[in-house]
């Protein structure tokens, strides 16, 4: 079986990598330096550099590849996200790069062509659950990830096995985005929107990484990804407080997301996100079952990475 990944080094790539390598899939992954190039060498991966963005290049890296997956994205983290343009790399990434894979994986007569969405483009359901049958609403700044959710469409139109996954918030200790909300919380403030009651969804990145690996054999359709128990703001971050043992952080004021626009009001919705789907088609289980469990485990992955560091 040949895999062709787009997104190979980022932080679910790097993880979802060896996991195909060790099940005997021969894998290549698009890396756009050397020492990325040499991580997927090192990790038993062919790397291909090409332009995600040039259609012809694109099919000519698909062509005998029998599943694409992309997981390639670029999310502005911490206040980069509030600057004009911040997503519009995202957007093309979503727009343009999914649809020439879509479109080379349809010409290379792959049968799987799996694609990364966003859970967060749900709307506000409250303290209600919300599976695949809730429609997205996704603010103009996102609108993207329905273009590439169309890209998978497309190639189940074609005959083939579209897999939408929409994942929740993801957090581990090498996400750029879990560590500013530590050492926000180290200083006294939750850097989240929407009020304490609301609900927030979340997968552990080990955990995103086998889900793609666990949707190469899924029917074609959107699933979400995300761990067993959403909890409401308040308590997560009541809950990150007490396992820094610092003071519980105050809320950031309204005003902050109300000039913040459509990001503000898609960062506080409540969403309460069902698994049900995914784990019923495949064996998937999350190792970490939320974030009353995970916070404990990020802190001390992040003590592990610090000590490395100082010891090196």
């Amino acid at each position: 079986m040949k895999v062709f990944v787009a997104g190979a080094t980022g932080v679910i790539g790097r993880r979802l990598v060896p996991m195909l390598v060790n099940s005997g899939a021969q894998v290549s992954g698009v890396a756009r330096a050397p020492e990325k190039a040499s991580q997927l060498r090192k990790q038993g991966a062919k790397p291909v550099r090409v332009d995600l963005f040039d259609p012809a290049a694109v099919e000519e890296a698909v062509a005998g590849h029998d599943i694409v997956i992309n997981v390639a994205t670029k999310i502005p983290s911490g206040f980069r996200m509030m600057m004009p343009g911040a997503f519009n790399e995202t957007a093309r990434i979503r727009s343009e790069a999914s649809q020439n894979l879509a479109s080379a994986a349809i010409a290379a007569r792959a049968r799987t062509f799996i694609q990364e969405s966003f859970a967060f483009v749900y709307p506000d359901r409250g303290d209600e659950w919300i599976d695949e049958s809730v429609s997205i609403e996704p603010a103009k700044y996102v609108v993207s990830v329905s273009h590439a959710e169309s890209a998978a469409d497309e190639f189940t139109r074609s005959g083939g096995t579209g897999v939408v996954l929409r994942f929740s918030g993801f957090y581990g200790p090498d996400s750029p985005h879990s560590l500013e909300i530590v050492n926000s919380v180290r200083r006294g403030i939750a850097p989240v929107f929407g009020t304490a009651e609301s609900y927030m969804s979340s997968v552990w990145l080990d955990d995103a990484a086998a889900a793609v690996f666990a949707a190469m054999s899924v029917p074609a359709g959107a699933y979400n990804v995300t761990d067993d128990a959403p909890i409401r703001r308040g308590e997560a971050f009541d809950l990150l407080a007490d396992t820094l043992g610092v003071k519980r952080p105050r809320a950031m004021p309204s005003w902050v997301a109300r000039t913040m626009g459509s990001l503000g009001e898609t960062l506080g919705r409540s969403q309460r996100i069902s698994n049900a789907k995914f784990r019923h088609a495949t064996q998937w289980v999350p190792t970490v079952s939320g974030l009353r469990e995970g916070w404990d485990v990020l802190v001390n992955e992040i003590a592990k990475t610090a000590d490395k560091v100082k010891r090196s």
